[in-house]
């Protein structure tokens, strides 16, 4: 098992899945459901975080989802997932999703979200995961702004406790 002080480079958790859209994906408009949409992107970013972690990971979160273009029948949908920023058990692992049209060609980006993951024991509590090591300037700003984005989901779980109380 990797040490926590050693880290791992975001490359070594990367993920891509590609699904073509088939009819039972669609909604009446004909565009694919944002649920669908949503399970894929759950999925890959579960995959990404147990290659880092080594360890069984479960969703904390998913916020930030963004459906920027609709993603028609018959296209073909590519997910990555990498690991944006990890703490002491949880980590952030940004996915983009994009669509290309299998006749000719074109790409065009569908859809981001940003999820959280803790990784667990077998007892289903909270374990340390190793951190990661940014190297390019890409990820490195990631790192940054996933550090960022926990700052303010903890600042709103902060606010949320205080209005459960009164």
């Amino acid at each position: 098992m990797v040490q926590k002080s050693q880290g791992k480079p975001v490359k070594d958790s990367h993920v891509e899945v590609t699904h073509i859209v088939q009819p039972p994906d669609i909604n009446s408009l004909g565009t694919i459901f944002g649920g669908r949409v949503m399970e894929w992107i759950d999925l890959a970013a579960a995959a990404c975080a147990a290659r880092h972690a080594r360890r069984t990971c479960v969703t904390a979160s998913m916020d930030a989802v963004h459906f920027i273009s609709p993603i028609q029948l018959g296209e073909i949908v590519i997910v990555r997932a990498q690991i944006n920023y990890t703490h002491k058990t949880s980590m952030e692992i940004g996915v983009r999703v994009d669509a290309e049209n299998p006749l000719t060609g074109e790409h065009r980006h569908a859809v981001s979200a940003y999820l959280t993951f803790v990784a667990i024991d077998e007892q289903r509590r909270s374990i340390s995961v190793p951190p990661i090591l940014p190297k390019s300037r890409e990820e490195k700003r990631r790192f940054e702004e996933g550090e960022e984005r926990r700052a303010a989901r903890l600042a709103w779980k902060q606010r949320r406790g205080k209005q459960s109380a009164s």
